[in-house]
């Protein structure tokens, strides 16, 4: 069985904007949290592409990897993901080409089929939906097409990207992506940390269909989780409400910066709101470091996960700094 001090420990930013704060501040916030990951011991440092929503920042999300792969100097950068159909293949390996040139050796490229977006941004992106799930795995290919050695007689080649072979890796919040990488024989990360629905069932059908490839040969999987870790118990559930108030706000459609903890949930949300709330948040652990550490342990005894990514958005830098640091020390050293 797998332990906490032998899992690896990542991070997933989305450049949260508090409210109150501008997208400058997020931008010095993200780029200051990879630092001190960096010293605390996590393995990678990932963006997520999301487009036209108010509180996150991570849109340009390859121009961003270039800000904190510039700031630092040995964890691993990378996206979780690029919503590969939003775009063209080719753009995605020549500017996941150019970070791993600049940056060698460390960067990821973690890769999903959602928007991202609402409808009309997705229009706005000039991507059509046909409803045709295989649409994304000719796109994967196609970018590793780009990825891999150039052909004799090729007319088409990714400058830089060519050769480089960046690492791939398939996310999911359902059964299809995880099917995919596992016939691909790509390294596997479900969102457990907004979707955990089908979090059990998707990592088995990825183990038991995983087919050995070139670049993986046996199956390899990542969980998000949604962590808030304070000095007590009693401070995580307070910092934890922005957590709900951000989902809530999805539930109710009303985007908006990522709000100051209150002292009452239950005066900001309904029954129903919160039973949905909880429900979505289901493998999230809030806590001080005891019931921090006891949470991460039994999230990996269920999944035997390779690799846990990590989500913390706390309303306050500094709160969430010390989430970050007190998860990396109840991990403990090998």
């Amino acid at each position: 069985m797998k332990k906490l001090v032998d899992t690896k420990l990542s991070v997933l930013d989305l450049a949260p904007v508090a409210q109150g704060m501008s997208i400058a501040d997020s931008f010095k916030h993200t780029l200051d949290l990879a630092q001190h990951a960096e010293k605390w011991g996590y393995e990678r440092f990932w963006m997520a592409e999301h487009h036209n929503l108010d509180g996150i920042a991570s849109a340009a999300t390859a121009v961003l990897l270039g800000y904190v792969a510039g700031g630092t100097k040995t964890i691993r950068v990378g996206s979780g993901g690029i919503m590969l159909p939003n775009h063209a293949p080719l753009v995605i390996a020549e500017q996941f080409g150019t970070l791993e040139t600049l940056y060698p050796g460390r960067i990821d490229l973690g890769l999903g089929r959602a928007p991202g977006t609402d409808g009309l941004t997705m229009r706005a992106l000039r991507r059509e939906m046909t409803g045709r799930e295989a649409e994304f795995s000719d796109l994967v290919q196609e970018l590793q097409y780009y990825f891999a050695e150039v052909q004799p007689g090729q007319k088409v080649r990714a400058i830089p990207g060519a050769g480089l072979k960046v690492p791939l890796w398939l996310l999911g919040s359902s059964l299809y992506s995880a099917q995919l990488a596992a016939v691909l024989g790509l390294p596997y990360a479900f969102a457990g940390h907004f979707a955990p629905e089908l979090m059990m069932r998707a990592i088995d059908l990825y183990r038991v269909g995983f087919q050995p490839s070139d670049v993986l040969k046996e199956p390899k999987v990542m969980v998000g989780v949604q962590v808030v870790a304070a000095d007590t118990d009693e401070k995580a559930e307070r910092l934890a409400t922005s957590l709900y108030m951000r989902f809530l706000g999805i539930i109710r459609n009303e985007r908006v910066n990522l709000q100051p903890p209150v002292e009452n949930m239950d005066a900001v949300w309904n029954p129903m709101e919160k039973e949905i709330v909880l429900s979505k948040l289901r493998t999230s652990v809030i806590g001080g470091p005891e019931k921090v550490k006891a949470g991460l342990q039994k999230l990996i005894d269920e999944t035997q996960a390779d690799e846990l990514m990590i989500v913390s958005d706390a309303f306050d830098h500094n709160d969430r700094l010390r989430s970050f640091e007190l998860i990396s020390q109840v991990r403990g050293a090998k």
